[in-house]
């Protein structure tokens, strides 16, 4: 069932979306040459708890850290640790929520570590640019299928695929509501959007293959061919005057 905010009730959601950003950005923030995944998560956290909110994804399905932080052929899902040490040139995505007064922000991020290849630089700005185009397609009256086909066709465009084991979702008091939101699709198909829905987009793109396999640890998501991969996302509102981003520190 799709749940519409109430005006209150998306206040709410912005306050819980810029604790989210502010704790990406920090976290994005932290990451340099040498430093491990686990001091990056530890950055998060200590943002996120001191701002009196709790990080959504600890616990979550036994999940055992506040953010997912995946380096370069990890699609989602990295589990922080102190012996994965960032290097020059990695890519590191880095997804983390928060919840606040009852209700989620989600979001994501690709950041390069230091100086990064133009292929590597490529890959995360098409992934970003494919974001903004999802987001621009949800407008009140369009459909699931239009934010879907507009992330895919600016994504394949440009010689990229579009991971669809996963997809993006509805957020709200809890952090995967309905719908499911695909980065993939075809335009005027699926659940119409109104105002009041609020969702989360979150293309992952791959350098190769959309092909992913999950590792023994039953979190850690790769691609197949062991190519690199971009993950971006932010959680929105659909209102009658378009789309507006959650997320955001600022």
């Amino acid at each position: 069932m799709i749940v519409l905010k109430t005006e209150r009730e998306l206040k709410i959601m912005r306050d819980a979306g810029r604790v989210a950003a502010t704790a990406l950005k920090l976290a994005g923030a932290a990451v340099e040459p040498g430093v491990s995944t686990w001091e990056i998560d530890r950055v998060a956290r200590r943002y996120i708890e001191g701002q009196g909110a709790k990080p959504t994804f600890l616990g979550y399905g036994g999940y055992p850290a506040t953010a997912c932080v995946s380096v370069n052929n990890v699609v989602i899902h990295g589990i922080p640790s102190k012996k994965k040490i960032v290097k020059e040139g990695d890519i590191v995505s880095i997804d983390v929520g928060a919840t606040y007064e009852g209700f989620v922000g989600d979001n994501a991020y690709t950041f390069p570590c230091g100086k990064v290849g133009p292929e590597a630089q490529c890959l995360m700005d098409t992934t970003r640019e494919a974001l903004a185009a999802g987001i621009k397609a949800a407008v009140p009256g369009a459909r699931l299928g239009d934010i879907g086909s507009a992330v895919q066709r600016y994504a394949e465009a440009r010689g990229y695929s579009v991971v669809r084991d996963y997809v993006g979702h509805g957020v709200g008091a809890r952090m995967h509501e309905d719908p499911s939101v695909p980065n993939y699709g075809t335009p005027g198909r699926g659940v119409r959007l109104l105002p009041g829905m609020t969702i989360a987009i979150e293309p992952m793109v791959n350098q190769g293959t959309a092909e992913v396999r999950t590792l023994v640890d039953g979190w850690t998501t790769v691609t197949a061919d062991g190519k690199l991969s971009a993950h971006f996302e932010n959680s929105i509102a659909i209102t009658p005057g378009g789309p507006v981003i959650l997320t955001n520190a600022d």
